[in-house]
């Protein structure tokens, strides 16, 4: 782990060398300068982690070198000095973007803890912005929210397999986006310049499969003016996406299998076998092994298709993603609606954070278009939502029984999605949560989060 480089900025001469030593002996790089002007020269010519400052100096200040790397060294974090007698000061410089302060005389032990936890809280925030980076550059999912444990693991399940050529299968529950999955995996392959042929299997007639997935010939049946090739066909040297692959019909499955293992079909009044070159990604709400018990699905086209197997989480399973799917779909539907919808209420946000979605993230897609059309206002209010599926249970969770770990639960729970869906921003995590920053501070801090 590299080192953290730590700048000083104090008057006195004192204070600047008894902090060198301390930092130095804690293993930190440390560098010394009298006033904010010489703080802001090297800030100019190296990366600093953390800054510590005192607020009156001479040549510039305290509270202008804070407004220096806020405006010009947004990843340099700050925490100031202060004497008793400008606490309030010390407020004031929270706001302008100061990350901690501490009183003087300073206590070398409260000093080196206070440095330990911006420097947790740092890496935190770094490793959650890199790891939102590298899904952005790796992986085209704009249309897939989510920073959720569950949703991590689905983008690590992609990675893994969007390189190889293996048949994946995609469980879930419908309106998760298995579809959004599929694409993701063939948008990051080697095939990514080749089709993505999606077929719906249960949208299809039964007698109407046979000829949708492996084409026919001119005069195969009444009806066949001209050839016309099948999905595997158009989606040679592609990928081909079965959705709802449980609906199809058994005695088709045989085919499907056989399609797979020879890498050949043949297409309705055709004897003649022709070579396709298909990655198949198939999806499902059914649970296929109980279907492969039931005689419903072959037992071996299933192992055909689950080469790998892809879960979908369920919105209960990852709650915390809710206000990220919300603010998400006000801004496509301020878009498309030409609104100016802001947000939502903290009661409308509860409800729909402890909501059943029962349809899950399409569900909660189309409650976000209804009301952001319905809505007069700034925010989406409960009364917003009336007329959707919402009962009024939604405001119910289960949070322990004492009233006071209760809300303290929820407390936490609350502050933590309010700082991801602002990505750490915590003047803005502040102002949504219409409280003093400094309070957020402490907040944080007693709630450890």
């Amino acid at each position: 782990m590299a080192q953290i480089h730590i700048l000083v900025a104090d008057d006195d001469v004192e204070i600047r060398d008894s902090l060198r030593d301390l930092l130095a002996g804690e293993g930190f790089l440390c560098d010394c300068v009298a006033n904010g002007e010489e703080a802001i020269a090297l800030l100019e010519k190296s990366n600093y982690d953390l800054v510590i400052t005192d607020l009156n100096m001479p040549v510039r200040n305290g509270m202008e070198l804070l407004k220096y790397i806020s405006s010009f060294a947004p990843k340099t974090s700050a925490m100031i000095i202060t004497a008793h007698a400008t606490v309030e000061t010390a407020v004031e410089a929270l706001r302008k973007g100061a990350i901690d302060y501490i009183l003087k005389p300073i206590d070398p032990g409260e000093l080196l803890h206070r440095i330990h936890h911006i420097n947790r809280f740092r890496r935190t925030l770094l490793e959650n912005q890199n790891l939102r980076k590298e899904i952005r550059e790796k992986f085209n999912f704009s249309n897939i929210i989510g920073d959720s444990p569950a949703m991590k693991q689905v983008y690590h399940m992609v990675s893994r397999v969007a390189n190889s050529t293996s048949n994946v299968l995609i469980t879930g529950k419908s309106g998760t986006g298995k579809e959004l999955i599929a694409r993701a995996i063939h948008d990051n392959s080697p095939r990514k310049n080749e089709p993505f042929v999606p077929i719906n299997c249960g949208a299809l007639p039964e007698t109407l499969f046979e000829s949708e997935l492996f084409g026919f010939r001119k005069g195969a049946f009444t009806g066949a003016n001209q050839d016309k090739d099948g999905v595997f066909k158009s989606a040679s040297g592609g990928t081909l996406f079965l959705d709802e692959v449980g609906e199809i019909p058994v005695h088709i499955q045989v085919k499907l299998l056989r399609a797979i293992e020879t890498k050949e079909i043949k297409p309705l009044g055709s004897s003649n076998p022709i070579h396709v070159n298909v990655r198949i990604l198939s999806a499902t709400n059914k649970d296929l092994l109980k279907e492969v018990e039931e005689g419903n699905f072959r037992e071996d086209l299933y192992y055909r298709l689950n080469i790998v197997e892809i879960h979908l989480p369920s919105l209960r399973e990852r709650q915390e993603d809710i206000p990220l799917l919300v603010n998400h779909f006000i801004n496509k539907y301020n878009h498309e609606l030409k609104r100016k919808v802001r947000g939502v209420d903290n009661d409308t946000m509860k409800a729909l954070i402890n909501h059943s979605w029962k349809g899950e993230v399409r569900e909660l897609e189309n409650m976000i278009e209804r009301a952001v059309l319905l809505c007069d206002g700034e925010y989406l209010t409960i009364d917003n939502l009336q007329g959707s599926s919402m009962p009024d249970t939604s405001l119910k969770k289960s949070f322990s029984p004492p009233l006071k770990n209760a809300v303290r639960e929820f407390e936490k729970y609350h502050i933590r999605r309010i700082l991801e869906m602002v990505e750490y921003d915590k003047a803005k995590a502040a102002e949504f949560l219409d409280i003093g920053l400094s309070s957020l501070y402490r907040k944080i801090d007693e709630l450890d989060i």
